[in-house]
């Protein structure tokens, strides 16, 4: 029991942390907006890289850009909620019935590292050169994103085994 506990509280804090990064994001618009219209403009990188011709200037496109990753962190938040809450309620079922209610938040935990390490490693740090910039650079943010995520997402999977009743 105590094994399964501490994944339903892990869970439920990271459905917390991303509930917050979304609902900062949501209340403090214009502060993240900022980070995204200059990466993708890649108006910071190496004046001398052959890449800026990648950058994104369209203010449309740039909130675009910023209201899908609010949405994916919403919705990876929102998936970690309830994955905790079937988790919970299962919590005193078999193994195999706590192993099916962990579903949802493997796809939460999923969803976030889609959007941390596909998003912004992959495609804020490499296509749009994040990682060239000094003052726009959100690489080792989304690297301790992409890294709790992933142990979570390990810790999860991990088969459990019956309550000794």
């Amino acid at each position: 029991m105590p094994v399964r506990l501490s994944k339903i509280g892990l869970i439920a804090t990271i459905a917390l942390w991303l509930a917050l990064v979304a609902f900062g994001n949501i209340t403090d618009y214009g502060s993240n907006l900022l980070f995204v219209q200059h990466v993708l403009a890649m108006d910071s990188i190496f004046p001398g890289a052959s890449i800026h011709c990648r950058a994104i200037h369209a203010p449309l496109l740039q909130h675009a850009a910023y209201v899908s990753i609010i949405v994916a962190e919403t919705l990876a938040a929102a998936l970690c909620g309830l994955g905790f809450w079937r988790m919970w309620r299962a919590r005193h079922t078999s193994a195999t019935t706590f192993h099916r209610a962990k579903r949802i938040a493997v796809a939460g935990l999923t969803v976030g590292l889609l959007l941390w390490l596909g998003g912004f490693m992959a495609v804020g740090g490499e296509w749009f050169g994040m990682w060239m910039s000094t003052q726009w650079n959100g690489l080792a943010s989304a690297f301790r994103f992409v890294v709790v995520l992933l142990v979570a997402l390990v810790y999860l999977g991990q088969r459990d085994d019956e309550l000794d009743h």
